[in-house]
């Protein structure tokens, strides 16, 4: 809105500094200042209203140090994190692009969808929340909108269905090379494989981000750790210039994601202000459920959705330490009558956690490895 209302100003009166609402980077810093001063100020308040809901965790025992004294800590602050990014994006974004456009939807559509599930483990007090199939579905429907938009609108889509990817000629894959087939089916196929991989990458992301939210300020610091390099990606995406001094795809408008990913940052780490050890308040699946939606989206938007194994690499160990639990598990209990497990326990923080390694310590070394993640994923694009 403030975006628009000096566009309108500066067609209309000369005054000092109206040209700085035009400049993706004066934007994206204020993008980030709103919304993590809202994330704190109006943090506060939640976190109390929270308290007199009296909506607080039900902690159920797994033997892990410093567990029980969680319970009654107030959930579903995840609803700080939409409040602070919906916000600033609204205020700062253009809302005429369809990049913004989409990441709207996916912050609404997950943050919805999160809701609804502390809702029912809160006041309906079914633990299990919404169930897996739900949860599933609504995760595909984001996931098809979102292929469906990148293949059909006329403001995102390019003359072919490329990404970017390290290690080979510049830079980029052409999805066209996985099709067995060519001509006209060969283009339909084409885009097939690459609308599946999109819901993959997004279901993957939001739920990678739902089972990493398991210690105080895990999710909060990595996920914005991510937000930062996914923003600048957008940035060099959207600035022909520094898109072709690094060889990747030049994407015109791609740069308003970086703006959404500065908010995204700020109110993650003005959250994380109540949410580090120990937590004042736990983003429940309202937060964990947005933020893997809203990554998994912003590396689709800007072509980047190949470079997320590297990036969002602590959401794929927690992941696979879980897929790799149940199917051993599984297959042990079938051969030999009881199963067995390859961690102490999954996901892979609280197979530390079993092992007597302090809470802090293991988010700090999960932050440290984050950041490596992230320098190497920048460090990449320019490895031929």
């Amino acid at each position: 809105m403030l975006y628009h209302l000096f566009q309108y100003l500066q067609a209309q009166f000369d005054f000092p500094g109206k040209a700085l609402m035009g400049y993706l980077s004066f934007r994206a810093i204020l993008a980030a200042v709103i919304s993590m001063l809202i994330a704190f100020f109006a943090g506060k308040r939640i976190i109390r209203l929270l308290q007199r809901k009296q909506i607080g965790e039900e902690i159920r025992d797994l033997g892990l140090e410093g567990q029980m004294q969680k319970k009654g800590t107030p959930t579903m602050g995840g609803v700080i994190i939409v409040l602070a990014v919906l916000v600033s994006a609204l205020l700062v974004c253009d809302l005429t692009n369809m990049y913004v456009i989409l990441m709207l939807v996916t912050t609404l559509w997950c943050g919805a969808l999160g809701f609804a599930d502390d809702y029912i483990k809160v006041f309906k007090h079914n633990k299990q929340g919404l169930s897996e199939r739900g949860k599933l579905i609504a995760q595909l429907g984001l996931g098809l909108v979102i292929a469906l938009s990148m293949c059909l609108s006329q403001s995102i889509i390019t003359d072919k269905v490329i990404t970017t990817i390290p290690f080979v000629k510049a830079n980029e894959f052409d999805y066209s090379w996985l099709s067995p087939f060519r001509g006209q089916l060969g283009v339909y196929c084409t885009w097939g494989i690459y609308m599946l991989l999109i819901v993959i990458v997004i279901v993957g992301c939001t739920n990678g981000a739902n089972l990493t939210d398991g210690l105080d300020g895990l999710a909060a610091g990595t996920s914005a750790i991510v937000g930062v390099v996914l923003g600048v990606l957008a940035y060099l995406s959207g600035n022909v210039i520094n898109a072709g001094y690094l060889n990747i795809m030049y994407l015109p408008g791609a740069g308003e994601v970086a703006i959404y990913m500065a908010a995204f940052a700020g109110a993650l780490l003005g959250f994380l202000w109540y949410n580090a050890f120990p937590a004042q308040v736990f983003m429940g699946d309202t937060g964990s459920l947005t933020i893997g939606g809203v990554i998994g989206v912003a590396a689709v938007l800007i072509r980047k959705e190949l470079l997320l194994p590297i990036l969002c690499g602590i959401f794929l160990m927690e992941t696979l330490s879980v897929m790799i639990q149940r199917s051993y598990f599984k297959h042990t209990k079938k051969k030999y009558g009881e199963g067995r497990r390859v961690f102490l326990m999954a996901p892979l923080h609280h197979h530390f956690q079993k092992q007597g390694i302090p809470e802090p310590r293991i988010v700090t070394r999960f932050w440290l490895v984050g950041i490596v993640l992230a320098a190497a994923t920048l460090a990449l694009l320019k490895i031929r």
